[in-house]
């Protein structure tokens, strides 16, 4: 049994938000990933901005400013925060996991920690590790992606095909806006009944939302404003609600973003067997199999032509369902958690 620390100085939560309210990624995957290698026998610590203490699923959850730190770790993770890379000097080996383009550590505030202790960086993509230039001080660079909830994992083959039911589960700031004059001009109005479920808001993102809250709802208005294009405002749901809604969704639609360095979206979308288009933005090409399980794509034209031909072709539909199903669930959390295994000194 080894000794895993991870410290994150982000938003509020622990191990029993995701049964609460909408998380984001990064915070969905630290509890996934600390939740598996307690499962695996280890002694899992997280300290972060968690109100409270919390014993959950084997993790001990602390917060981060009220308890007292243990001397050493077998492997210490600095989740995102410059101020957290040298807070265990005494740890076995530590290592430093990023989630954003890593153009943000190009700062002295990053680079003098980077340079002095040299940890091992983790990105979760190749197109993700691309970001950080290779003079830039660290140790190795590792590429782990994120594991795929074994929820989403877990569907079996749809006997009837959905309706003609598209989905966004995105941040709205995401080209949500594109992708709704996109729908309403050339998707909508030639595919009878189709609609567009968005499952999105502020609220996923916590405090860090708060200072978008403007932005996103002025494009969410825009959405709130295509109810006769069928167009269907959801909100942000909690896992559970969006894994029942993946299941009756036919395809989903997400541009992509030159910041997007996984898109969790996409790949959870991906697990349950839902085809998606996306454009070869950022990371969204790592999620889909082209032609096989959805369609990468260049151009508004040419994504607008890929969700109807998705949305009314059900030979094609099913083709691609079954080759998401087969094809897009294989690294899971428990791969994840034995690629971090592997970075103990």
């Amino acid at each position: 049994m080894a000794q895993f620390v991870l410290a994150d100085d982000g938003i509020e939560f622990d191990g029993q938000t995701p049964g609460q309210r909408p998380l984001g990624g990064v915070e969905s995957s630290v509890i996934a990933l600390m939740e598996e290698l307690a499962a695996r026998g280890h002694d899992a610590l997280v300290l972060n901005k968690c109100k409270a203490p919390l014993d959950h699923k084997g993790v001990r959850w602390r917060p981060i400013d009220e308890t007292p730190w243990p001397e050493a770790a077998d492997l210490y993770i600095a989740n995102r925060g410059d101020k957290l890379i040298d807070r265990m000097p005494s740890a076995k080996r530590t290592v430093f996991w990023i989630h954003n383009p890593a153009k943000y550590l190009l700062k002295w505030r990053y680079l003098s920690k980077l340079w002095r202790l040299r940890p091992a960086i983790i990105f979760i993509g190749e197109n993700h590790a691309t970001t950080y230039p290779k003079w830039a001080p660290g140790g190795d660079r590792v590429v782990i992606p994120y594991g795929l909830p074994d929820a989403f994992c877990e569907a079996e083959v749809l006997a009837e095909t959905p309706p003609p039911r598209a989905v966004f589960t995105s941040n709205p700031l995401r080209s949500l806006d594109w992708l709704l004059e996109i729908w309403a001009k050339d998707i909508q109005p030639h595919v009878p009944g189709a609609e567009l479920h968005v499952f999105a808001g502020a609220a996923t993102y916590g405090s860090v939302g708060d200072k978008s809250a403007g932005q996103m709802e002025a494009v969410l208005d825009k959405a709130r404003a295509l109810e006769d294009h069928g167009v269907r405002l959801r909100g942000p749901v909690p896992k559970e609600q969006l894994i029942e809604e993946l299941r009756q969704s036919r395809t989903m639609l997400y541009r992509g973003d030159i910041n997007e360095t996984f898109c969790l979206a996409v790949g959870e979308a991906q697990a349950m067997g839902v085809p998606a288009v996306v454009e070869n933005l950022g990371s969204v090409s790592e999620r889909v199999i082209d032609g096989e399980t959805g369609f990468v794509v260049s151009g508004s034209a040419a994504f607008a032509d890929a969700a109807k031909r998705l949305l009314t072709d059900d030979d094609l539909w099913r083709s691609q369902h079954l080759a998401a199903l087969e094809q897009q669930r294989s690294w899971r959390w428990s791969q994840a958690a034995a690629a971090f295994e592997k970075l103990l000194a």
